[in-house]
């Protein structure tokens, strides 16, 4: 039963990759806080350590079938790039000293935060570069790049979390900042998960037995998420849904507030 609820997530963790860039982040950490429950308050540190490496592979693949056209608006970002990295690795590493429950929690603050931003501030619903507007839209300045990849890495919620929002309020329509959520995120993904699989000790459940993870990494998870998830980013990059934008961002919304319940429920 375990396989095939985390094979349905994957399908659904395909679908939020193409459609809002999520590669795995928030839609993962609560399933997988719910297939290794055994684990007690060490779940929620495997989630996310598991959350991460189904983002580097969800967002790489995702990356490698967008049209170059559309990935040309990071042309210039080596900056951003190289400090999303070592933020990632930062907070993979934080995530290693921190208490369970603070993790858990955080994620629940700050995925709320996020929907309440994107809610109340103008700019995501509707963003400025839209609707006929001339103002091309801006660059993400390059000095964001390491707190994002450090709070990414250290809640799993996925770079999209973040970088959508920001790229949505410098003018993008919801299908690029999308889009271009995928190779930010593997960017902080690849060293968070480097540091995830090899330098932490996996946890055991309360008699002792050890449940197959490398480092905090459930590879039986990630596995059967990736299964469900790649030929979907393969089927839904060929063949794009056409969805209006306003519609696109509210979706988004919807998403994280399912989140936040999800998450808030499951809580230790």
């Amino acid at each position: 039963m375990d396989l095939l609820v985390l094979l349905g997530v994957g399908l659904l963790t395909g679908t939020t990759t193409v459609l809002f860039g999520f590669g795995g982040g928030f839609v993962t950490v609560p399933v997988v806080v719910w297939a290794d429950s055994a684990l007690g308050g060490e779940a929620t540190r495997v989630a996310v350590a598991t959350s991460v490496v189904v983002m580097v592979v969800n967002a790489g693949f995702a990356t490698a079938v967008t049209p170059r056209r559309t990935l040309a608006a990071l042309r210039g970002g080596g900056p951003l790039l190289l400090l999303l990295a070592a933020g990632g690795a930062a907070g993979a590493f934080a995530t290693r000293l921190a208490p369970p429950a603070l993790t858990h929690w955080a994620f629940v603050v700050y995925t709320a935060v996020t929907l309440a931003d994107v809610l109340l501030r103008p700019g995501f619903l509707r963003p400025r570069g839209q609707a006929g507007s001339s103002v091309p839209p801006r660059a993400l300045p390059a000095l964001v790049g390491a707190p994002v990849g450090a709070l990414a890495a250290f809640l799993g919620v996925g770079g999209s979390v973040m970088t959508v929002p920001a790229m949505r309020r410098a003018g993008h329509p919801m299908r690029v900042a999308a889009a271009l959520a995928n190779p930010l995120t593997l960017a902080f993904s690849l060293p968070a998960a480097t540091v995830h699989l090899a330098t932490a000790t996996a946890p055991a459940v309360a008699d002792g037995t050890p449940l197959g993870l490398v480092g905090l990494v459930d590879l039986r998870a990630a596995t059967a998420l990736l299964l469900g998830a790649l030929p979907v980013i393969a089927l839904l990059r060929r063949h794009p849904p056409h969805i209006p934008d306003r519609v696109h961002a509210w979706a988004y919304a919807g998403l994280l507030g399912v989140v936040v319940a999800a998450m808030a429920l499951s809580g230790p």
